[in-house]
């Protein structure tokens, strides 16, 4: 069933939107309308405007807008359900009823609580850990989750519309690990029930009153706020629950802000608490039925991490054995009407209440909880299955860096790579995916025991970026000596980044630069001399590279002219012993930029060499710096022509011109000598001419060898 429109209009338009966005950022009266940096993306100026006449908001920097209930889903990341739930509690709108079955159960009149037969003492006398570790015995029957309601999400948009997404019924729960035919040796109850805090036989009052609401329909969320406090007590009242969470360096104060808990010892501690919500224990999955039929409480002897959602409710638990023995280690809440695993990120809301700048996301609940204890918000992590495209998404909105941390071993790097395949789709150009693995198979957790806070902020900050990521994972896993493991290679760099959004440049560069790192000079390349032959195709080859010097100064950092002749070979040049004894020492230098005889060329090169070290970050104003400092006459020349070469290349995205650089440094190179040579051959020096053919000679060979690998390379690239 849908809400009618005129229930959401209501809620929209008498919605505080003025102070559920309050919450979040600071805003201040501008005219009619309120002002303040947007909540969605990190900014100085503020760009971020709220209508209070209309009830909309709208961010002219990064273009968000809308209304309180798309605010609430959007930046708060609520389902449709939760965010109109919210608002009709702000507003005292009332929800047709039928949209409120989801969270409600019937509850039952409080019965007799008839103890269990004490057990005999061959039963009794076993620890917990012993009867944990008993022969499998439970299997859950499908009647369960048939007699669930299935849940039903809405999503809105911007235009209010009012479309279901259905979710599916609850999933089938998990067996516990004890076998059926030894189920009525181990369940003949325990001697611990009722507990004495529920009977009143020791000093600590019951946490529940058994008629307070008798008969009335219960609420769900109200139900798993009162077992949180149940679990949570229980920690304070059990020493040895208590001792796991000290031994593992958490401090008591932690207890509170994350509300961790010990679930006790035996079947039906729940169902003995909360006699008359046993519906809706079911419903959340707590309590499940054998196949024998016999009620079971899903979490014994565990310690308890409550689950909660962004605005803090607890929605359902994780709970860790106390034996690390005790398989599975860790067991979650079944989806429920309230909990739906692939919506949740735990220590997210705590998170936000720090508000949260950086975001890592880690493997397990005491990553989460070391890191915040350790001063380092932002640390989040998933229910058990894998983070999904939504919440990626949602976490680069809030920061366009993500860092993924995950264990050194296989499991957590094939984790890695499968979170690095489900965040491509959502990895616009402005955003970053980084990935941490700590050294010595350490997890957060025992690196922040080990090497302490500022050890792992360091580590968080040098995380590897994607693109390294993607060559050292892939690297491990081809043989990079053969052209066949570079070609595997490269066809899964290419099916990788097709799935990056469209338009991407990311993908054309990170194809690029894994092609280089293979051996392949960049195809930047080609699209660089286009874009030079588009802006103006009569410039020199002179002109070309000096344009490029101004755009990529750094090429001057190892001499171009230098590499070129020592990758030839012509600085080891091999001459028969009588034309070497006669050959003067100017004959037999390297090549000089003052050789090629071109003074505006010569003016750039001696320049950018002088003033490398003092060059701004920025492009064009290290271009600038540069064009002061040259000669009045190659100033004029070339800032005629800069502006509109730096527009093809940025237009392009182009980054990096080495080969361009190369290929025209080659070039000029090339034509130096042929003109020597004709000189000689005009003015004959049979030394002088014997010595420049062979160099010639080694320069043409290096320059056919280059193109042949190069031609190679693309050819692999390509099958």
């Amino acid at each position: 069933m849908s809400i009618p429109n005129h229930i959401l209009d209501q809620l929209n338009s008498q919605a505080d939107l003025i102070s559920i966005i309050g919450r979040h950022t600071t805003l201040k009266r501008a005219g009619s309308e309120y002002k303040g940096c947007c909540p969605f993306h990190g900014e100085k100026s503020p760009s971020f405007y709220v209508n209070p006449q209309k009830n909309i908001y709208h961010c002219f920097g990064c273009s968000v807008g809308g209304n309180a209930i798309s605010f609430l889903r959007d930046y708060e990341n609520l389902t449709f359900i939760e965010a109109v739930n919210e608002l009709s509690k702000q507003t005292g709108i009332e929800i047709p009823k039928e949209e409120q079955q989801n969270v409600s159960y019937q509850r039952i009149s409080p019965k007799s609580i008839t103890p269990p037969p004490i057990a005999s003492s061959t039963v009794s006398a076993k620890s917990p850990t012993q009867i944990i570790n008993a022969p499998s015995i439970l299997s859950v029957s499908n009647s369960q989750e048939q007699s669930q309601n299935s849940y039903r999400d809405q999503s809105v948009h911007d235009n209010n519309s009012n479309s279901y997404d259905h979710y599916p019924p609850l999933a089938a729960y998990d067996s516990v690990p004890y076998a059926t035919d030894t189920y009525e040796a181990n369940y003949q109850g325990d001697d611990s029930y009722p507990p004495a805090w529920l009977t009143g036989d020791d000093d600590t009052a019951a946490l529940y009153d058994d008629n307070s609401v008798s008969g009335k329909d219960g609420n769900l969320y109200e139900l798993l706020e009162q077992i949180q406090q149940f679990y949570q007590h229980n920690l304070t009242i059990h020493p040895h629950a208590k001792h796991y969470f000290l031994s593992r360096g958490i401090t008591e104060d932690i207890f509170e802000t994350f509300g961790l808990g010990y679930a006790p010892f035996g079947w039906q501690h729940l169902e003995h608490q909360f006699p008359q919500d046993i519906e809706g224990l079911k419903a959340l999955g707590l309590v499940r039925k054998s196949e024998s039929g016999r009620d079971y409480d899903l979490l014994r002897d565990r310690v308890i991490f409550p689950i909660r959602d962004n605005q803090g409710r607890t929605i359902g638990f994780g709970g860790r054995a106390l034996d690390d023995e005790v398989k599975p280690k860790y067991i979650n809440s079944s989806d429920s009407p309230v909990f739906h695993k692939q919506h949740v990120l735990y220590g997210y809301y705590e998170s936000r209440q720090q508000r949260a700048d950086n975001w890592l996301v880690v493997e397990g609940y005491m990553d989460v909880i070391a890191l915040y204890q350790a001063g380092i918000y932002g640390a989040v992590a998933s229910m058990g299955t894998a983070i999904n495209e939504s919440q990626i998404s949602r976490l680069l909105t809030l920061n366009p860096t993500l860092t993924l941390s995950f264990d050194g071993d296989s499991a957590g790097q094939k984790a890695a790579w499968r979170t690095l395949e489900v965040a491509l789709p959502v990895l616009g150009d402005d955003k970053e995916l980084r990935f941490l693995t700590l050294p010595n198979n350490h997890d957060p957790d025992t690196f922040i025991k080990s090497q302490g806070a500022d050890a792992m902020r360091e580590q968080i900050a040098t995380a590897m970026p994607l693109s390294q990521y993607i060559f050292a994972y892939l690297s491990e896993r081809y043989d990079l000596t053969l052209a066949e493991g570079k070609a595997k290679l490269m066809s899964q760099v290419r099916a990788l980044t097709t799935a990056l959004p469209k338009g991407s440049s990311f993908r054309y560069l990170l194809n690029n630069d894994i092609y280089q790192k293979l051996g392949g000079k960049r195809s930047q390349n080609k699209d660089a001399k286009d874009a030079l032959l588009d802006f103006d195709g009569d410039m020199t080859i002179s002109q070309q590279l000096q344009l490029c010097f101004l755009f990529q100064p750094r090429a001057l950092v190892d001499d171009p002219i230098e590499a070129i002749w020592q990758q030839a070979g012509i600085n080891d040049l091999q001459l028969p012993a009588h034309i070497k004894q006669k050959a003067s020492a100017d004959t037999l230098r390297p090549l000089a930029w003052e050789d090629l005889q071109d003074n505006a060329l010569l003016d750039i090169v001696s320049t950018i060499k002088r003033c490398l070290n003092y060059l701004p970050k920025d492009v064009n104003a290290a271009a600038h710096f540069i064009l002061s400092n040259v000669k009045p006459t190659t100033q004029e020349t070339l800032s005629r022509d800069w502006g509109g070469f730096y527009k093809a290349l940025t237009t392009r995205n182009i980054l990096s011109l080495d080969g361009l650089v190369e290929e025209l440094v080659s070039q000029l190179i090339e034509r130096h000598m042929k003109k020597k040579i004709q000189d000689l051959v005009k003015n004959p020096d049979n030394i002088k001419l014997a010595i420049v053919r062979k160099q010639s000679q080694l320069l043409n060979d290096w320059l056919r060898a280059q193109q042949a690998e190069q031609s190679a390379q693309m050819a692999t690239v390509k099958s």
